[in-house]
Order: C-alpha cells, then sequence, then structure tokens
C-alpha cells in the first residue's frame, strides 16, 4: 500500500504562481510513474504532468506545457508540480497520482494510488 499526500494548493491571481508537493509513503519503489491530474469544475479528471521518478521522463498535457514543470526528489519520495503564469482554466482539485512499478501510466488514469486532492483557484 502507498499513501500520497498532497500540499501546496491555494488561491492566486492569473499570472500568479504556486508549487504543489507530493509525497510518497509505504511500500514505495523507485522508477515508478507518478504524476498530477486534476479536475476543473464541470470536466473530466486530466492527466497534467508525470514523471518517471529515477529515470526523468516527463510528460505533459499541452495546456499545461511551458507553464508547469514536474520534478522528484527520489531521496524523500516527493513529487514536485511547480505551477507558473497561472490562467483561470487551471482551477480545480488538483491529485497525486502513483503507479506500481512497471506500469507506464505517463498521462492516462493506469494508476494505482491516489492522494486526497488539494484545491488551486486562479482568479482574474
Amino acid at each position: 500500500q502507498v499513501e500520497l499526500v498532497e500540499s501546496g494548493g491555494g488561491s492566486v491571481t492569473v499570472g500568479g504562481s504556486l508549487r504543489l508537493t507530493c509525497t510518497a509513503s509505504g511500500y514505495t519503489s523507485s522508477k515508478v510513474c507518478m504524476a498530477w491530474f486534476r479536475q476543473s469544475p464541470g470536466k473530466e479528471r486530466e492527466g497534467v504532468a508525470a514523471i518517471y521518478t529515477g529515470v526523468g521522463l516527463t510528460y505533459y498535457a499541452a495546456s499545461v506545457k511551458g507553464r508547469f514543470t514536474i520534478s522528484q526528489d527520489g531521496a524523500k519520495n516527493t513529487v514536485y508540480l511547480q505551477m507558473n503564469n497561472l490562467k483561470p482554466e487551471d482551477t480545480g482539485i488538483y491529485y497525486c497520482a502513483y503507479a506500481r512499478r512497471g506500469i507506464r501510466a505517463e498521462l492516462s488514469d493506469d494508476y494505482n494510488y491516489w492522494g486526497q486532492g488539494t484545491q488551486v483557484t486562479v482568479s482574474s
């Protein structure tokens, strides 16, 4: 079992920045896919960014590429999402996700474990 705890959400104005943090605990492994998803009002959950930990491969949704950066601290089992130049359409609940070793989930929703979510609100 893997537990995920997210933090760092909040309210900002357009153009602002936030950094989300996700820390994994339990039976964690290296070289796994971890990702950030978001659920925006009236929309389906979508994959925003993913990283193949230990390898460093990253994947981004087109809507956030160039503005968001996913990174890792392997020693801390932590993944970050740096969000810059935020827009109102970035508003939503952001969830951290973790896939068991061997599953290349990338931006699909084939993840095994999910965090509780953290709210991000961007106002104009």
